[in-house]
């Protein structure tokens, strides 16, 4: 059991038989009133959003998560292929499963896949991913005043704002926490 407040985003808890991803954390306190704790999670398996707020003290079951390498194969349409990299089992995952991951997954790409009790929840990225740029906008001559960009397309078919230096061709590196860009990666 974990109290509420030791909890922060991205933590998982168990409640009513579901499982809960904390996004958003806020200790809330009252002139002569308890803290309460409001959280913003959502629903693991249903993908369902809800705010819920907990006394002070207030107690979750804390759950633990098992992870394992796998590497991404490819997409039928329907389903995420991956395979376990130590026991070769080949998994399929629904789109659901990889929100926030498609727009930097590439073939090959071996990432960590998280479960509870032989059930497959959520894929985890590297920090950082380097992708190609397979379009850019043409930069205009002289617009060069505060810090300007133009918006490029990626092999994952991801399209984000860069800076004008970037070209089509050209490797860049992505955070992939909130898809913003890092830097040109050397060729």
């Amino acid at each position: 059991m974990a109290e509420v407040q030791t909890l922060r985003r991205g933590n998982i808890y168990e409640e009513d038989n579901q499982l809960w991803r904390v996004l958003d954390y806020q200790h809330i306190k009252m002139a002569r009133g308890g803290a309460t704790i409001r959280l913003r999670v959502r629903n693991v398996r249903t993908g369902a959003t809800v705010e819920k707020t907990y006394n002070n003290g207030a107690r979750v079951k804390d759950v633990r998560l098992d992870t394992r390498s796998v590497q991404y194969l490819y997409n039928d349409g329907e389903f995420y292929h991956f395979m376990d990299t130590e026991t070769f089992e080949q998994l399929m995952l629904p789109p659901s499963a990889l929100e926030g991951v498609v727009d930097f997954l590439l073939d090959n790409m071996v990432v960590t896949l998280e479960s509870y009790e032989n059930e497959p929840l959520n894929v985890t990225l590297p920090t950082t991913v380097d992708l190609k740029v397979t379009w850019a906008e043409a930069a205009v001559a002289g617009d060069t005043a505060n810090s300007p960009t133009k918006q490029v397309e990626l092999e994952t078919g991801y399209r984000m704002q860069v800076p004008m230096f970037v070209n089509e061709g050209d490797i860049i590196r992505v955070d992939t926490r909130d898809g913003a860009y890092v830097t040109r990666v050397l060729k």
